[in-house]
């Protein structure tokens, strides 16, 4: 009741006394350590710890990949100073996916010449051959018939490249091996575990590269091009870094952002290089106009892209002028520095960050 004051329960004696005062109090029990529990934790932490290095570390590598090799140089999509590409041609020799050069001149001629006997990776021979067949099989021999008409004069010209190339092999094997199998041995780690790590490290980044070749060419919407192989892949995008995009890539090869979207959402590759221009590292970042986009969408697409018109035959932009018909030839070009690549694709391609003094 209101008026009335209520006691105050007193605590405990085990509690208000101090600890060790209390004549009453039992002493705690000793505790006695699991210790299977305590080894198996610790590996379990020491192990993680140690996955998440190697799953950064690889993931960092197959980054650095497709901003290097695939995007800077296989592609010209932007231009790089000599600190960034040095960094990249490290990158790429710690990967151990061929010379910067070879691994160009294999993707050119697969963009150049893409599902024909003279793609290294033909994804028309089925999913074995376009993931990892092609590397167990002899070259057919249109691919080095074709491959010696697609131009590498830019990459000759380049000093980094040509170096990496010159010194390839005793480099990827210290790089990519021997550091990475060191590095655990110095913190304790058994070597058959260390080494086997660093397969698994090397294997996961091989098949996460492959499946743009194979997955990417076989499942997937073309909203772009519907006449191409080459598909929209949102799990191989995630896996690759950005490159399961692959029939925008296709379809417009130069463009720095590989794919259409406006956010990174599963386009990080894409992110590291507007950092790099942000820095001052990276410059004159092609890509390509909506409206370019969207009239490629409206010709030759498979009608899965929201913006598509769905069988009219002619698009025309908010000005009412014509963009496109359905009578427009396209070829196929491996990048900016292809002679096939119009005048007119030139003057309607964006440069982004742009530097007129010379780097490369």
């Amino acid at each position: 009741m209101c008026g009335t004051k209520r006691k105050s329960r007193s605590p405990p004696a085990s509690v208000s006394g101090k600890l060790g005062t209390n004549d009453t109090k039992e002493e705690a029990p000793k505790l006695e350590i699991v210790w299977r529990n305590v080894i198996i934790m610790a590996y379990i932490h020491i192990a993680g710890t140690y996955g998440l290095y190697l799953w950064f570390s690889g993931q960092m590598l197959a980054t650095t990949i497709v901003i290097g090799a695939h995007r800077l140089w296989a592609h010209k999509c932007y231009k790089a100073k000599l600190p960034l590409r040095i960094i990249l041609a490290i990158c790429q020799t710690f990967a151990c996916q061929n010379s910067i050069y070879e691994w160009c001149r294999d993707h050119r001629v697969h963009h150049k010449f893409t599902e024909t006997h003279a793609d290294p990776h033909n994804a028309a021979r089925g999913f074995f051959f376009a993931h990892v067949g092609w590397l167990l099989v002899k070259k057919h021999e249109d691919v080095k018939t074709k491959g010696q008409t697609v131009d590498m004069s830019d990459l000759e010209k380049d000093s980094v490249v040509m170096f990496q190339k010159k010194y390839y092999l005793p480099l990827t094997i210290f790089c990519s091996f021997v550091v990475p199998y060191i590095c655990p041995l110095y913190f304790g780690e058994e070597p058959y575990k260390a080494w086997y790590m660093v397969v698994c490290r090397y294997m996961l980044i091989l098949n996460f590269t492959w499946l743009v070749n194979s997955a990417a060419h076989l499942w997937g919407p073309r909203p772009y091009d519907n006449n191409i192989h080459a598909t929209e892949n949102a799990l191989v995008s995630g896996l690759a870094v950005g490159e399961g995009w692959h029939n925008y890539h296709h379809v417009f090869p130069w463009d720095y952002k590989a794919a259409e979207l406006t956010t990174y959402n599963y386009n990080w590759t894409t992110a590291l290089i507007d950092f790099f221009a942000w820095v001052g590292w990276a410059y004159d970042l092609k890509t390509v106009p909506e409206r370019i986009v969207y009239q490629r969408v409206h010709r030759t697409g498979d009608g899965s892209h929201p913006k598509h018109n769905h069988g009219v035959g002619v698009v025309q932009d908010d000005d009412n002028g014509t963009l496109c018909n359905n009578n427009l030839e396209v070829k196929n070009s491996w990048g900016w520095n292809d002679k096939d690549v119009t005048k007119e694709e030139r003057d309607i391609t964006i440069i982004l960050k742009q530097n007129n003094k010379k780097s490369q």
